[in-house]
């Protein structure tokens, strides 16, 4: 079926305003609500409470070319990528979502539509929008690493309008096909930008506070926020954080060291280059650890996700 012009036009333009989203005005006092959560704590499955850089990178101890599966949910699905020097990713794009990543080592050199080419280094956060082509290369002399986040279940296109060769199916089964398409590529609006350099435009700017904005990605579908400052005692455990109704989180640790204390799990710590997860449903309260300045990435699935802390909070934590 064919979608009219006019169409095209107002989906466009209603792209443009949620990529542009306002803050959601706060009421003046917390509100009390009874609020749904499982009887049954949602299982963490084959995603782990941490993921300690340190252990993985023990694990492929010898190896320049690797991948690493961090989180999978039904909303993310992430991991760790090496590239070996000179390794390159051939051109592709996602059509309905955007792809980010965290460098952490080496030197990568990144193409992207409608850019110019630009090369990164350890604490730079890229971003592509869906449907613009991207590509990228190791130009360093030792492995590249990044921390790749897409969403669970979409696999990228790879552009066929000059005789490319059809790519190999991916491991799940899904097959690629030859097919024409007149969907436009999507553009950067609002918060996100290309990339932000984490240890020039925030570190370097101010030795302790966090950035003003401090959101880096967002749209309708999507949000990742520097949350970042300096550290404090450790709350009591009577200070349980919040939780989210039927949603994940997960955070990279920027900078220093972060605490969280989460339901059924306890107290964990966690180091620059760890990931820490939390499944949809479980309290959880996250911390600056006390004598530094600490910073963590923070990513869900919704600029707006909802909070509901305990009724004797007053809506914080």
């Amino acid at each position: 079926m064919r979608i009219s012009k006019q169409l095209m036009l107002g989906c466009a333009a209603a792209l443009v305003a949620a990529a542009a989203l306002p803050a959601l005005a706060q009421p003046a006092k917390s509100l009390l609500a009874y609020s749904p959560r499982p009887t049954k704590l949602p299982a963490y499955g084959s995603n782990k409470p941490v993921v300690r850089l340190s252990e993985v990178l023990a694990k492929h101890k010898g190896q320049a070319s690797w991948t690493e599966q961090v989180i999978k949910t039904d909303r993310f699905d992430t991991r760790w990528v090496s590239m070996a020097p000179g390794e390159k990713l051939s051109t592709r794009y996602y059509g309905d979502d955007r792809v980010m990543w965290v460098v952490w080592q080496g030197q990568i050199r990144f193409n992207i539509e409608g850019q110019e080419p630009f090369t990164v280094t350890k604490g730079f956060l890229v971003q592509v929008p869906q449907r613009v082509r991207y590509s990228m290369e190791n130009v360093g002399s030792e492995p590249a690493l990044r921390y790749e986040v897409t969403r669970a279940g979409m696999h990228p296109n790879f552009p066929a309008d000059n005789g490319e060769p059809k790519p190999p199916n991916a491991p799940d089964g899904t097959e690629y096909i030859k097919i024409s398409t007149r969907d436009a590529p999507d553009t950067y609006q609002g918060v996100n930008k290309p990339f932000v350099d984490f240890f020039k435009d925030v570190v370097a700017k101010d030795p302790v506070k966090g950035p003003n904005p401090s959101l880096v990605m967002m749209d309708e579908g999507n949000m990742s926020n520097i949350i970042r400052g300096k550290g404090v005692p450790t709350p009591p455990p009577t200070n349980k954080g919040h939780f989210h109704v039927g949603r994940d989180e997960f955070w990279f640790i920027l900078e220093g060291k972060i605490e969280h204390l989460i339901e059924d799990i306890g107290l964990v710590k966690s180091d620059a280059g760890d990931i820490v997860f939390v499944p949809p449903g479980r309290w959880h309260r996250a911390s600056f650890v006390d004598g530094q300045t600490d910073t963590r990435l923070s990513f869900n699935a919704n600029p707006y996700t909802f909070h509901a802390f305990g009724p004797e909070a007053g809506g914080e934590q």
